[in-house]
């Protein structure tokens, strides 16, 4: 075995695409044991990772002083790598790398700096300057770090350049392209279009420019939200406005996504224009996700998620504020099969030949590599 590895995420679920269904099982795969300690309802073993459960925290609080847990947990793992996911477990981190003379990684998700500057729950007056906190906690704890992994290179903009930092992009398995069928653009103009969103369901996801542009298409398209909303009193208030053409199929297990890629003829991804969200298409899962299955992509038009959409042919971008332009985006591809083959066609072949997990994968297992001969 080349040695037990302790992953840490106090803020995802276990069953974290990137984390479990993506890294985790890589590194299993590659005989490395695995501990991931995660939220979760209980504790178990599943696929060869030993899950070690954490409570679901009902404040923000609550979560922080989860931290401790989380550091005797991991304490008692006798672990040579400690890989963590949140910023907020980097002072775990660098007392496990004192306490256990392991090596530690921090795995950057997002623009934790840019991020805090859409967080509604900080007064507007003081996010200028918790961003600028943020940014510079980062900088402080790197010389403790072994290795940081960035799902994007947007993120590591205030982070020191040198070969300390590896990017590891967040895009689909090849995998889930072979378990999905084709999806086809309905050729007669009175059937309606499946539309798809998979993720988080929030405002600032666009869930209320979706449900718009649905009612504006009403009854030539159906929609197929594939997640659960971060706010219970918004899907409330969802459900209360719509009817059947809103499927709403919650949190279910990734295995599963392909079922549901696989009725859909166009996916919608349109965030709103948060400064953390505007540079996230590189680590932005659902929009390769929705290429490997081969569905063309209604997006935000931000630069790059245009540069990647658009550029590649995959899709169309628009304004995400705008259900009107939604509508029309999804509208022109329906009617315009031909188009929309070719769209599928772009995706496929962009996912299969550069944006796939399995070459990111090949970054993250050398990595270990390098790090490993020092830390066994």
């Amino acid at each position: 075995m080349p040695g037990h590895i302790c992953i840490l995420t106090s803020v995802h679920r276990a069953f974290d695409t990137r984390i479990f269904h993506k890294q985790a099982k890589t590194l299993s795969e590659a005989g490395y044991g695995v501990t991931l300690i995660a939220q979760h309802g209980k504790n178990e073993c599943v696929d060869g990772i030993n899950i070690i459960a954490l409570p679901v925290p009902s404040t923000r609080l609550s979560r922080i002083m989860g931290n401790f847990r989380v550091f005797i947990l991991a304490l008692k793992q006798n672990a040579i790598v400690y890989h963590f996911h949140d910023l907020e477990l980097v002072p775990v981190g660098i007392l496990l790398k004192i306490f256990k003379g392991a090596k530690i990684i921090y795995d950057v998700h997002e623009d934790a700096p840019k991020d805090i500057l859409a967080k509604e729950y900080i007064p507007v007056g003081l996010r200028g300057v918790a961003s600028r906190t943020i940014a510079i906690v980062e900088t402080a704890c790197f010389p403790f770090l072994d290795a940081v992994i960035a799902a994007s290179e947007d993120i590591t903009w205030h982070l020191p350049k040198n070969r300390k930092v590896i990017i590891v992009g967040n895009f689909a398995s090849l995998k889930m392209m072979s378990a999905t069928p084709r999806n086809s653009i309905p050729v007669d103009e009175n059937q309606a279009v499946t539309l798809i969103y998979v993720g988080g369901i929030s405002e600032d996801r666009g869930i209320r420019q979706m449900v718009d542009a649905l009612m504006l298409l009403k009854p030539r398209a159906n929609l197929i939200l594939v997640g659960s909303f971060e706010n219970p009193g918004l899907e409330k208030e969802i459900r209360a406005i719509v009817g059947p053409e809103i499927d709403f199929v919650g949190q279910i297990d990734f295995s599963r996504v392909p079922d549901y890629l696989a009725k859909a003829q166009i996916g919608l991804v349109l965030f709103h224009p948060d400064p953390n969200s505007v540079t996230s298409a590189y680590r932005n899962n659902k929009i390769f996700e929705y290429m490997a299955a081969g569905i063309p992509v209604v997006a935000s038009n931000f630069p790059i998620w245009k540069e990647i959409v658009e550029g590649n042919g995959c899709g169309l971008t628009v304004d995400p504020i705008d259900p009107a332009a939604i509508a029309n985006a999804i509208q022109y591809i329906s009617s315009h099969p031909a188009v929309a083959e070719k769209m599928r066609v772009n995706g496929t072949t962009l996912v299969r030949e550069k944006y796939n997990w399995e070459t990111e994968s090949k970054k993250l297992l050398s990595l270990y590599e390098k790090l490993l001969p020092a830390a066994v």
